[in-house]
């Protein structure tokens, strides 16, 4: 009689389960099996050495373990439900809070007037002027960040090598263009491809694809890209950035001020400018010597190829360059001094902004699109309205050498 008990189904049953909760169901499966083959083998003794004796107790125990089996089953299916609709639950919570945090800040006493973003307007202007003008122009951005490359511009300017944080620096903006402004030979260049391919180095070239159908100049391609694989070609449906595709490679650039509000809700802001010189005056700005620009703004650039895979997912890009030893991401770091960059600068038109610093990743990283989603709805959460930087802009064309400073540090990382 004790031989017909059998756990196989409640067994079987956990096994399978995909439930998160089915480590907690294995756990119950071996305590309860261990105590089962305690009762049985009490109540059961070897075949030598039992007597002829009334059944009835045995009987009642089987009969007991039976329905104890059962509520066992019963309880683990429950659970397992429970398990699932929970799960369920909780992803539509998080959707709807997703929804609820929009709609929050239309409400919000943080956004309900234009005054209390003490940033707004800040901006120096410093208008573009032909570089065949300029006595002696600025160093331009972005150039060849190649290892072992130096520009052809002589400039008495270092870069600031430091953790821009070490300068007293904050994040107060990012955006990215379409394609690598900068040029990293291997990495990001015109061997690389994507959905829509790649563009040549120029011989010296601009590099506008308008007439290809392209809305905005492009940059070069990372070497990531396998049109036969599905990560690179499954479309996103994308929630809060607009006009990025899956495969393509996108240069993202973080501004960094001393001048900042750092550590307040003002401290992102749309345009760049407005964050960089958000308390800086144009009376303070014009005591500033070249050198101390340099040291007090900056930028991260870091470059990405998007991906259609969660395995790449990281929640947090706004706060500068992803630095990450193992996965090798900020660890060979160019720095030289340059300018603003953008489609209205050229090899022609030169960026009075400068000089400033920049601090660039050598190596392109593949990244999901969830991320750059994430990135978004951050950048949408902000006092400050981002929404002219939800989507690429443009490329500058690659920086001629005898624009490009001749002050290039390199300095791997390690943790």
């Amino acid at each position: 009689m004790c031989g017909v008990v059998n756990l196989v189904p409640y067994c079987n049953l956990s096994s399978r389960s995909p439930n998160p909760f089915r480590s907690h169901f294995l756990q119950i499966e071996v305590l309860t099996q261990q105590q089962v083959l305690f009762l049985l083998h009490t109540m059961c003794p070897p075949a030598s050495d039992s007597k002829p004796q009334d059944n009835t107790k045995l009987k009642a125990a089987v009969g007991f373990l039976s329905l104890a089996t059962i509520a066992l089953l019963a309880s683990t299916i429950a659970l397992a439900v429970s398990g699932n609709n929970s799960t369920t639950t909780s992803s539509e919570a998080s959707s709807a809070t997703s929804s609820d945090f929009s709609s929050s800040k239309a409400s919000s006493n943080f956004f309900a007037s234009d005054d209390a973003n003490v940033c707004a307007g800040a901006k120096l202007a410093f208008d573009n002027q032909l570089c065949a003008d300029l006595e002696v122009p600025g160093p331009q951005a972005g150039g060849n960040v190649t290892k072992g490359y130096v520009g052809g511009l002589a400039v008495d300017v270092v870069p600031n090598t430091k953790p821009y944080y070490q300068s007293s620096m904050c994040p107060v903006n990012v955006h990215w263009h379409l394609g690598s402004e900068h040029y990293s030979y291997g990495e990001y260049d015109e061997n690389g491809d994507g959905p829509h391919g790649n563009i040549p180095r120029p011989d010296w070239a601009a590099r506008d694809l308008a007439a290809a159908g392209e809305t905005v100049p492009d940059g070069f391609r990372c070497h990531h890209y396998d049109a036969s694989d599905p990560k690179f070609t499954t479309p996103y449906e994308w929630k809060h950035c607009k006009g990025m595709e899956v495969g393509e490679t996108y240069e993202v650039h973080w501004p960094h001020s001393a001048a900042g509000a750092c550590g307040t809700v003002n401290q992102y802001q749309t345009p760049f400018y407005d964050g960089v010189f958000c308390n800086l005056d144009m009376d303070a700005f014009s005591t500033l010597a070249a050198q101390d620009i340099a040291n007090a703004v900056g930028v991260h650039g870091q470059v990405f190829t998007i991906v259609n895979d969660e395995s790449y997912f990281y929640p947090d890009m706004m706060r500068g360059m992803i630095i990450d030893e193992e996965m090798g991401m900020g660890q060979d770091i160019a720095y030289y001094t340059g300018s603003t960059t953008g489609e209205t600068r050229s090899n022609e038109m030169c960026s009075m902004y400068t000089p400033i610093t920049w601090q660039v990743d050598r190596k392109c990283h593949m990244i999901s699109a969830s991320s750059f989603d994430k990135l978004c709805y951050d950048m949408k959460m902000q006092r400050d309205d981002m929404s002219d930087d939800l989507h690429a802009h443009g490329s500058r064309e690659l920086v001629k050498d005898d624009l490009v400073a001749n002050n290039q540090a390199r300095k791997t990382l390690r943790a």
